[in-house]
């Protein structure tokens, strides 16, 4: 059968999706998208290898190249498999991907035949993505970074693929990740250690650090990530870019493995907090199939990507939480960079207020209840890939005994209980994370703050081979109120980081205040020009 006519349950047309002729993305219309119908020069020869800067590049650059005829989707697809096969299979050798579409340059002349017809067909044309390889994806496997899961084919996609396809995306590879996002340094039994491009002896932060890697590393445009714990935010800290961990209800989870009915989200990863809120605009949605999304129904804008302001610090008062700081020897490279990220909010108009919440302190290691939901998700998740699944539950895969260590000893853990749903200590556990809400909620009220401001991690990302202390990333998964991450700076160069190990800082706001979050971080980016790309993952030569 080919990529162009392979079904899907979602009626889900084709590889590239059933890209919308009508230019409608979740409800809303695009009617932008046919502007620029055919590209300059597109019956000519095809545009050169020179006509296009890939490095850094955004959404908005493709379009741009794309209508003036410098750039194909075949040729930027090309130039991505390049630097996959250049870096990630050779060269520092990241290990960040399981598996790349083989059908990926199919796919880009098919989306290049639709622009010669009618132009941009959704607001992720021809847009490359790396998916963590947690997500559901009909034309690839989907494994957990796992060897026993290695030929799990889901029929379908996940509910946010789908959709991404319809907006005209190309799903470019899937990323290896901590095995089935258990643990923070994404090392798999399928894959192997994940290696950050900024320092080769460093991990990427976990789980999603396939994703992390990949994109810092400029193999694709746009990633995706999952986050229980953090995730999403960790791999964005240590790799310089903007990561998004969503309100609880405002992104469908179905069709992604699932650690936790509670904690997990999914979200974007990208390099600039404009292509975060582009990807955010596409995945949010109410999906049947994950109730919980019914609770985010008129809760996000038309777009996120109009709301951001590159004056948005002006007046804003933002909390820092001093509490989420270390006070030692060891906490001062973190510290350094985020007492830098504070003078700039201030310098653009930004009051700071510094304050100690007590309750975190208190309930911060009470509130996860991921591994009394993990066996019932699990099993869920099972059940839907069919019969011809590898894997059919939660006690056969532990059986196979072929995770890496602590993703085995946490998934026996987890099938260790029976009945968690019930278990007292759950439901302990259920009602603290409402009194941190409480807790959270109530400090932004009496201090009439915008959003809360902390470093992700008070520590640099470890040392390959060594577990990722002190991280902050439950405020944000101990509530369901949403954050982000993005770049805040980079620690002292050393001969094994030559420009510094990425420092993450992170924004946290009432449910629903992504707008104002992406506005809060997309100003900083403006005023800062924090990202910088590795110098282990150089342009290619021409």
């Amino acid at each position: 059968m080919s990529e162009s006519t392979h079904p899907n349950r979602r009626g889900f047309l084709g590889a590239v999706g059933a890209v919308s002729a009508l230019g409608i993305v979740g409800g809303a219309a695009e009617p932008a998208f046919a502007q620029g119908a055919a590209p300059a020069g597109a019956s000519g020869k095809p545009p050169s290898k020179g006509d296009f800067t890939l490095m850094e590049t955004t959404v908005a650059d493709i379009h741009n190249a794309y209508r003036n005829g410098r750039l194909t989707c075949r040729r930027l697809v090309e130039q991505y498999l390049e630097r996959i096969a250049a870096y990630d299979k050779h060269g520092p050798v990241l290990k960040s991907l399981i598996t790349v579409n083989p059908h990926a340059l199919d796919v880009a002349d098919d989306l290049d035949r639709r622009f010669r017809r009618s132009g941009l067909t959704g607001p992720l044309h021809g847009i490359p993505i790396i998916l963590k390889d947690n997500f559901d994806t009909f034309d690839m496997p989907t494994t957990g970074g796992n060897t026993a899961m290695r030929d799990s084919r889901p029929s379908a996609d996940a509910f946010t693929v789908d959709k991404m396809r319809r907006a005209g995306a190309l799903i470019l590879a899937k990323a290896n990740l901590q095995e089935f996002a258990r643990g923070g340094n994404s090392l798999s039994s399928l894959g192997g250690q994940v290696l950050n491009p900024y320092d080769l002896g460093r991990t990427p932060g976990g789980s999603s650090g396939g994703t992390g890697a990949a994109i810092a590393s400029n193999l694709a445009v746009l990633g995706t990530g999952s986050d229980t714990g953090q995730s999403i935010r960790s791999p964005a800290s240590a790799n310089s870019l903007v990561g998004v961990r969503p309100t609880r209800g405002l992104i469908s989870r179905h069709g992604v493995m699932p650690n936790s009915i509670t904690q997990d989200e999914i979200g974007p990863i990208t390099r600039t907090v404009e292509d975060a809120a582009r990807l955010l605009d596409v995945m949010v949605g109410f999906d049947p199939a994950d109730p919980v999304t019914a609770f985010g129904v008129g809760r996000a804008p038309h777009s996120y990507t109009d709301q951001l302001k590159s004056n948005a610090l002006r007046g804003a008062r933002i909390g820092v939480m001093t509490n989420m700081f270390g006070t030692e020897e060891r906490h001062q490279e973190v510290n350094r960079v985020m007492e830098d990220v504070i003078s700039t909010m201030r310098l653009r108009g930004a009051t700071v207020i510094r304050f100690n919440l007590a309750a975190y302190d208190t309930l911060q290691s009470v509130v996860a209840n991921s591994t009394w939901e993990a066996h019932t998700a699990m099993d869920a998740y099972f059940a839907e890939l069919g019969p011809q699944a590898p894997v059919r539950s939660l006690e056969q895969l532990v059986a196979t005994r072929t995770a890496t260590p602590e993703p085995q000893a946490a998934l026996e853990a987890e099938l260790a209980i029976k009945d968690g749903l019930n278990a007292p200590e759950y439901k302990d556990r259920t009602l603290n994370r409402e009194k941190l809400r409480l807790a959270v909620a109530g400090k932004m009220a009496e201090l009439e703050l915008d959003a809360i401001l902390y470093p992700l991690q008070k520590v640099l990302v470890s040392p390959v081979g060594i577990p990722q202390p002190e991280r902050n990333g439950t405020l944000s998964n101990g509530t369901g109120f949403p954050a982000v991450c993005f770049p805040g700076g980079f620690s002292t160069p050393t001969a094994a980081a030559p420009i510094g190990v990425p420092v993450g800082a992170e924004l946290l706001g009432r449910e629903y205040s992504e707008p104002l979050l992406l506005s809060l971080a997309y100003a900083y980016e403006k005023a800062s020009g924090a990202r910088k790309p590795p110098r282990a993952t150089p342009p290619l030569a021409p």
